[in-house]
């Protein structure tokens, strides 16, 4: 009989977007993780505020990173194994695959020659590009003359491409010409959740708060690469704007989710 005056189950801020899809948690392959052991503490409290999925995407980025997709995919196939092994009582999120983080940078076109790109997809097979999407990024110092042109070109061969935290390169205001362009052809963009926290500075806040009020973005990622990170996620679940805009805006990332 008292029934009606229970409330309803209070979701974590995170759990609508089910999925994150960028990441740093495969160890010892770029600066997120360093041990297993930190991966899966830092996957604890991503699973406690809302992920039950993880798309891992570890750097290619050349000369400081550089990862090839045949190495990666071994790691990542051990490092599953270790995780299912090691788990025990813990509350973590399923991996789900593993994909990459590409720099537009000297080495970029290697990746693509080799024809190894790896991307993922949505889980519905009707949705989405044919070679799935592509995790981009840009430096973070100064821009790269011909970066249209790299994501141009990569969308006519038949990827859609995702721009990581466009809000993090300094060249970029909140009204970019160049982003407007980025989305009149297609392009998805990807804010950090820590970004809307203040992870990064004021001025990244702003703009990811900006680019996705203009309704620029289509995916939020943690950008995952330690326990200092999974401290500041912890954090941005309890800021009452971060909540605010997951009860009112609606992102791509379930769309990414596994059954």
């Amino acid at each position: 009989m008292f029934g009606f005056f229970k409330k309803n189950k209070v979701l974590p801020t995170f759990a609508p977007l089910v999925t994150d899809m960028h990441c740093h948690l495969l160890p010892l392959v770029d600066d997120g993780s360093k041990s297993l052991e930190e991966s899966l503490e830092v996957m604890e409290t991503m699973r406690a505020v809302g992920f039950e999925q993880i798309r891992l995407t570890p750097h290619f980025c050349y000369p400081r990173f550089p990862n090839n997709e045949d190495d990666i995919l071994e790691r990542f196939k051990n490092f599953s194994f270790e995780v299912e092994n090691n788990r025990g009582n813990r509350n973590i999120p399923r991996l789900t695959s593993c994909t990459g983080e590409y720099q537009i940078d000297d080495g970029f076109q290697g990746h693509v020659d080799s024809g190894k790109l790896l991307t993922y997809h949505f889980a519905d097979p009707k949705q989405g590009a044919e070679k799935g999407l592509l995790l981009v990024e840009f430096s973070l110092r100064q821009k790269r003359m011909g970066l249209d042109e790299a994501i141009f070109a990569r969308t006519m061969e038949g990827y859609d491409v995702i721009l990581a935290h466009p809000e993090r390169y300094p060249y970029f205001d909140s009204r970019s010409s160049f982003l407007e362009q980025l989305k009149e052809q297609g392009v998805y963009l990807q804010v950090n959740i820590l970004s809307l926290e203040g992870f990064y500075g004021p001025e990244a806040q702003k703009k990811a708060f900006d680019y996705i009020e203009n309704d620029w973005v289509e995916f939020l990622g943690t950008d995952m690469h330690n326990l200092g990170y999974a401290m500041a996620l912890k954090n941005a679940s309890t800021n009452k704007k971060i909540i605010k805009l997951m009860e009112s805006t609606e992102f791509l990332n379930s769309k990414l989710a596994v059954k």
